[in-house]
């Protein structure tokens, strides 16, 4: 950490001659509760170690100059643009952020943004969540502002849902800004509400990248979003109570079955029974119950193949050989879908062997050269160094 630190602040200096304030925002891993945060359900993420950060100093007048170390082209936006348009561009989610933090009336200073992170981008860890939180703590301490962790997730999360264009749930800034080390956070996405629940320091969480991120990702993430908004619609004519699927029972589900469209009905079924999922496994957790931890795992992965059609071939692959190693409790795709990441959960003893037999058998299946992170539960965003 205090390596990439001090690589960013000669970076920064390098470019603009000055001494900037270095902040940072994790990724988060998603143990349990997929496609639930959007219909007002539950989840169970953990910030994680991989992170982005930002190096931040002041620029005169009104306007954000920003640098990436991961991404091609600078950006220079006007803060007093009256009419700001996304451009499909990486510095959208810098903008967006921006734009949002203005519009709950404050007055943000020109800075300076470098921007560096080692999440992998659309492998479902939730790098835009991260550099929407950075932004926001970089933008905020530079114009001497303040705003609580709570509502810094919401205004990222709005900027991601109505500037940027995904349509996603608040899990991943929740996530990003309240981690707790050692810790996964149980989120009911309605009230926000939430509570800690300890990761068992027996159990390893090892996340494989499939390095396969197929193009239909997006459109058919905001796909889904529509599709469980149809079977609320339906659902609603017969249950006038419910406001999201998270209030519809499985009996109530299967007693208007017949209502649904079956494409719209395994839509709503992956949700309801994913919502159950989450809460009988953050009780299994908070017993050190990895075994039932694990066997909910895989009965969401299976889930979200069938029922919500979101995983891939290589996710399942990649779910196959992890859970053919001795010592892995469970694994699941983890993220929107479509490649990306498959999350399993490892007793510590089976790490040595776990991370080459995965990479060797998925290489030989594949031909690809997957990655593995062994990450840990860390802490939220914030300022790095005080």
């Amino acid at each position: 950490m205090a390596t990439h630190s001090a690589n960013l602040s000669e970076r920064f200096q390098q470019a603009w001659g000055s001494q900037p304030r270095l902040f940072q925002a994790p990724g988060r891993v998603n143990l349990i509760g997929e496609h639930t945060d959007y219909n007002d359900g539950f989840v169970l993420p953990a910030a994680i170690q991989l992170q982005t950060r930002i190096a931040a100093g002041p620029a005169p007048g009104r306007q954000l100059f920003v640098k990436s170390a991961t991404y091609p082209d600078d950006a220079v936006f006007d803060l007093d643009d009256t009419n700001p348009l996304p451009r499909k561009h990486w510095s959208d989610y810098v903008r967006g952020v921006a734009l949002f933090l203005e519009r709950e009336g404050l007055t943000l200073k020109g800075a300076r943004l470098l921007i560096e992170s080692d999440i992998p981008p659309g492998a479902g860890l939730s790098s835009s969540a991260a550099l929407e939180v950075a932004t926001a703590w970089a933008l905020l301490s530079d114009s001497g502002l303040h705003m609580e962790l709570s509502k810094i997730a919401q205004v990222c999360h709005r900027a991601e849902n109505e500037f940027v264009g995904v349509r996603s749930g608040i899990m991943d800034q929740f996530a990003s800004c309240y981690g707790r080390r050692d810790h996964a956070l149980l989120l009911d996405c309605r009230s926000l509400e939430m509570r800690y629940v300890p990761v068992p320091h027996n159990a390893a969480m090892m996340v494989c990248n499939t390095m396969v991120r197929h193009e239909l990702g997006s459109s058919e993430y905001n796909s889904r979003r529509r599709q469980c908004e149809q079977g609320m619609a339906v659902l609603s004519r017969f249950l006038p109570d419910i406001r999201a699927l998270r209030d519809v029972s499985a009996a109530q589900l299967a007693r208007f079955s017949a209502e649904l469209d079956p494409l719209i009905h395994r839509r709503c079924r992956h949700v309801i029974e994913e919502n159950r999922r989450v809460l009988t496994g953050a009780q299994a957790l908070e017993h050190c119950d990895l075994v039932s931890f694990g066997a909910l795992m895989m009965e969401s992965h299976q889930s979200l193949r069938l029922d919500y059609e979101v995983s891939s071939p290589e996710l399942d692959l990649m779910c196959e050989l992890a859970l053919g190693v001795e010592g892995v409790y469970g694994a699941r795709m983890v993220g929107g879908g479509f490649g990306g990441c498959a999350l399993a959960l490892a007793d510590q003893s089976a790490i040595e062997t776990f991370v080459p037999t995965v990479m060797e058998e998925y290489r030989r299946r594949t031909g690809i050269a997957c990655e593995i992170y062994q990450c840990s539960a860390a802490d939220g965003a914030g300022p790095i160094g005080g």
